[in-house]
């Protein structure tokens, strides 16, 4: 009794039952224009759910009644999608004949159970039952207590039949297989691009930062007006970059329709080692092949990964001379970054690494970071193709 006491007070009930009632329209119509052939109705419902944008319509509108989210919300299990198979076609046939008979079920108990909650009325004062089908003699006595029990049989049909309409829209208009794998799909995708994005932004703005905080360090300690102008001038050139970098990846969030502008890549390296030998690292750079041929994906995260690397050696080691070689060697573009080991190495709790790592595993490639002969190595290989 409590279950459906709160079940008569939440609004989606009676939605439901108005959705219900509306799928008798049509055999309502077909009834008073012609009291014969009942099964036209039927017949005609099962053409209509034939037609692709039936499952549109009745999925727009099953989300709407039948749940609580509203039409706009696909976390109600229902697809608001034309056919696209012979399958959605059927089931869709299904759905519409189901709710026309859950509709006349519905009509037919509410008429009945409200006749006979009259009737019995009528039978406390001795007057006959003439309301329901059930037959209730006159003068009988019926008690008055028994009045209210047909419409509590009625609120517990409303609720059940209305939950079973809920139940079989999600069954029979829910997303095919094909539609499930393509939001999964959609969902990957949108996930790949948020990591995407916040290893461009941890990358970028890290980087910036570094600079900056390695360049007020080392002016502070130079004491020099010289050398604190050029390290101004440098976290100025550092600074304005990020914010470029930043721009464009607000922009992608809030126009995720819109085309990104132009990332940088393996031919922006100059700016990237200007902005590292600026905060006073020797910075030597080594570049062999055809590095304008790299793909531009290849070439984009080539870059990422240079400047993620010259962040964590300016962060852990400062300005120390680093060793940078780009070198395109068949089908396969290596990267390698190394520097002094200042301090003994332990793990970090950074996402540095982890996102050189990742960005090498999402093209197909290796990631191989650590100490080696008293020097930290970043070495990176990743295939021209992308990942097979």
């Amino acid at each position: 009794m409590p279950m459906l006491l709160r079940s008569l007070i939440r609004r989606v009930t009676y939605t439901r039952l108005l959705h219900v009632l509306l799928g008798t329209i049509a055999f309502a119509m077909w009834l008073f224009v012609m009291d014969e052939h009942l099964y036209v109705p039927f017949a005609l419902m099962a053409l209509v759910g034939l037609i692709p944008a039936a499952r549109l319509v009745e999925g727009l509108q099953a989300r709407l009644l039948l749940t609580p989210f509203g039409y706009r919300d696909p976390a109600s299990g229902i697809a608001a999608a034309p056919s696209r198979t012979w399958a959605d076609r059927g089931r869709t046939v299904v759905w519409l004949e189901v709710r026309m008979v859950l509709g006349l079920l519905t009509g037919y108990l509410t008429v009945n159970l409200l006749g006979l909650c009259v009737d019995l009325a009528r039978g406390t004062v001795g007057a006959p039952g003439r309301v329901s089908l059930i037959d209730l003699p006159g003068g009988s006595g019926w008690p008055t207590v028994l009045a209210p029990l047909p419409l509590v049989v009625l609120a517990g049909c409303v609720v059940w039949i209305g939950e079973l309409a809920a139940l079989l829209a999600r069954r029979l208009l829910g997303p095919s297989a094909q539609e499930r794998l393509t939001a999964l799909e959609e969902r990957t995708e949108d996930l790949l691009e948020r990591n995407r994005i916040a290893r461009e932004l941890h990358d970028s703005i890290g980087h910036a930062l570094t600079v900056a905080v390695v360049q007020a360090g080392a002016a502070k300690a130079a004491g020099s007006a010289e050398f604190t102008e050029r390290a101004l001038t440098a976290i100025e050139e550092t600074g304005r970059a990020a914010l470029e970098d930043l721009e464009r990846v607000l922009r992608v969030l809030r126009e995720s329709g819109a085309p990104p502008s132009a990332r940088p890549s393996l031919a922006d390296t100059g700016r990237l080692l200007e902005s590292a030998r600026a905060s006073g690292a020797a910075v030597d750079m080594e570049v062999t092949g055809p590095v304008e041929r790299v793909p531009g994906p290849v070439s984009r995260e080539g870059y990422r990964i240079l400047q993620e690397s010259l962040t964590n050696v300016l962060r852990h080691a400062g300005p120390v001379p680093t060793r940078v070689r780009i070198a395109v060697t068949g089908k396969v573009l290596e990267l390698e970054v190394v520097s002094p080991l200042r301090e003994p190495a332990r793990p970090g709790r950074g996402s540095g690494l982890r996102g050189i790592r990742e960005r090498a595993a999402l093209l197909g490639g290796e990631a191989v970071t650590g100490p080696r002969d008293g020097e930290w190595r970043v070495r990176v290989g990743l295939p021209l193709s992308g990942p097979a």
